[in-house]
């Protein structure tokens, strides 16, 4: 057991390093994605949550509501709220 707690601090610090195939996000592109990306997806949820609502009527008459609803609000609702801070 004494092992086992001497080596798990060890072994923490090698899994908390960046590795190869995470990009590296500059402060730059951080503050980009803050002030022009995110406004923009928001922009666009709100639009593509109007533009469904008009489309509604004639996305159930064709049968393809929940497509219609992916594309035009859940999409870019994902863009705008869950992805991490500046990555695009």
């Amino acid at each position: 057991m004494a092992i086992a707690l001497a080596v798990i601090p060890l072994t923490s610090t090698v899994l908390a390093q960046d590795s190869p195939d995470q990009p590296k996000i500059s402060a730059g592109m951080m503050t980009a994605d803050l002030l022009l990306v995110r406004p923009l997806g928001i922009a666009a949820t709100l639009i593509g949550t109007i533009v469904y609502v008009v489309a509604y009527p004639f996305s159930a008459m064709g049968g393809n509501t929940k497509a219609t609803y992916q594309k035009l609000v859940v999409e870019p609702a994902k863009h705008a709220f869950k992805r991490p801070l500046g990555e695009f």
